[in-house]
């Protein structure tokens, strides 16, 4: 485990989010800093907060369930929206929506209703102050989610194979809002809620 901030970086405190605005060619890193963690990311067209990322679509285009270096991330109007340009993980999840509240009300009994942190929560909060709608938050990419699928077809989630310092970059292909969060559901980090680190280069850096 490191505390260390890389230069450039900006630190997410466990069980938050913030919004990203990504031009053509620009590249978001997210950073793991201590293992065992799990990032959100969601993103809308800039100039249209109608066009959102598509699971269904990404899936659909790209056949397979695994998103790694060279995937492209599409959206509901089948354009791409990302390019994974790095990935030392290997591991991501782009089957399951964000943690709600009503993700904790229905599979953590052990809370009692009580309230949460979500992934939900932080994306809306997030990406609401440029006119998206909750409902507009569909599935997320799970960065370093570990979630995997038994013979008969039942959904697993076990804790993330990421370890202190693994990295994945995505480049953007249009403008975009980029939502991203340090996730907040206990169970998908191995018991406890840690920091996401992440960064942009912009095209016009000059070193990518």
């Amino acid at each position: 485990m490191t505390d260390d901030l890389q230069p450039g970086f900006t630190r997410l405190a466990p069980q938050t989010g913030t919004c990203v605005r990504l031009g053509p060619g620009d590249v978001l890193t997210v950073v793991d800093p201590t293992g065992v963690q799990v990032s959100d990311l969601y993103c809308v067209a800039a100039d249209d907060v109608r066009e959102t990322l598509s699971s269904g679509r990404s899936i659909d285009f790209e056949n397979t369930i695994r998103f790694g270096t060279g995937s492209r991330l599409w959206s509901n109007r089948s354009r791409p929206m990302l390019t994974v340009v790095e990935d030392t993980c290997g591991t991501h999840d782009f089957l399951l929506t964000p943690c709600s509240q009503q993700t904790f009300d229905i599979l953590y009994p052990e809370f009692e209703g009580a309230e949460h942190p979500s992934c939900f929560a932080n994306l809306v909060g997030a990406l609401s102050p440029h006119g998206v709608q909750p409902d507009q938050i569909g599935t997320t990419l799970n960065i370093f989610m570990n979630v995997w699928a038994d013979a008969e077809g039942e959904l697993h989630i076990d804790p993330p194979p990421s370890r202190a310092g693994d990295r994945f970059s995505v480049r953007a292909e249009l403008d975009l809002l980029v939502g991203i969060t340090a996730c907040s559901a206990e169970k998908s980090n191995g018991g406890v809620c840690k920091p996401i680190d992440w960064a942009v280069t912009r095209s016009g850096d000059g070193d990518r």
